[in-house]
């Protein structure tokens, strides 16, 4: 497993504790090199609950412990760039001092603490682009992105319309036989019932939402240069519109417009 005993020691300790959750690492020889494992908030193995995730990935130099290990967050789900950054601090805080000593299973144990403190998506919902407040309802998927419960299911019924309307526009043999339900980030296939999910009260912030837009003084001066813009360019001569599917080409001269298909 290693050179050295006291990780094989500890190792073995890990793969007695983890089991299945840990994958060893080997080089040609048999030595182990480094390890990898998915790291979960305690939860008391209440997985519908844990809603934020990592990947820990560890290397082991041949000096390991007497050097510090490579250590690698990949993958994380829920968590902003703050939280990663505190996890990372503390990790090489704890290999400085645990040098010379077996520290994998408390740099374990420094990611799950900080898991279980961030176990509220810090992200947003990507279909309503607004986060998650306090008394929201939302859903964590399969492959760890999230939704407010009430967004989704609003999506997945947008979705399942538009896909009957296009086989409608189909040959018989051309048709899908169902819809399938897939997560609005990643595409990974989901089983939910929209109806359900609509049930859900919306988001406090879609709820506070301005109905009408207000435009900003930002947008107002856009508006200004587009403006603009579209004057030189008309008077330069180009200008494309579209007309029932048909891209038209507007040649300006002075007071005089020629239109031109294309």
């Amino acid at each position: 497993m290693h050179e050295d005993e006291r990780v094989v020691d500890e190792l073995e300790a890990l793969k007695a504790i983890l089991m299945d959750e840990i994958i060893i690492k080997t080089d040609d020889r048999g030595y182990a090199v480094g390890l990898e494992t998915e790291v979960f908030p305690y939860t008391a193995l209440d997985t519908e609950q844990q809603f934020v995730r990592v990947t820990l990935d560890i290397k082991l130099s041949a000096g390991y412990p007497d050097e510090v290990p490579g250590v690698c967050l990949r993958n994380p789900r829920g968590l902003d760039d703050s939280t990663l950054d505190l996890m990372n601090k503390q990790i090489g805080e704890k290999c400085e001092e645990y040098l010379g000593q077996p520290v994998i299973f408390e740099i374990i144990e420094v990611v799950k603490e900080n898991l279980t403190a961030s176990n509220v998506p810090c992200c947003q919902c990507c279909i309503c682009l607004y986060g998650f407040r306090e008394g929201d309802q939302f859903t964590k998927t399969p492959c760890y992105h999230y939704f407010h419960t009430y967004c989704l299911g609003e999506h997945l019924t947008s979705s399942e319309r538009i896909f009957q309307e296009e086989q409608a526009n189909l040959p018989q043999w051309q048709r899908t036989q169902r819809f399938q339900a897939v997560c609005a980030v990643c595409r990974a296939p989901i089983m939910y019932n929209a109806a359900d999910l609509s049930r859900a009260a919306p988001p406090q912030d879609v709820v506070d939402a301005p109905r009408q837009l207000q435009p900003t003084a930002e947008l107002r001066r856009l508006q200004q240069d587009m403006a603009a813009l579209y004057l030189r360019q008309k008077q330069r001569g180009g200008i494309i519109q579209q007309h029932d599917n048909a891209a038209t080409l507007l040649i300006t001269d002075g007071a005089n417009q020629n239109a031109a298909n294309r």
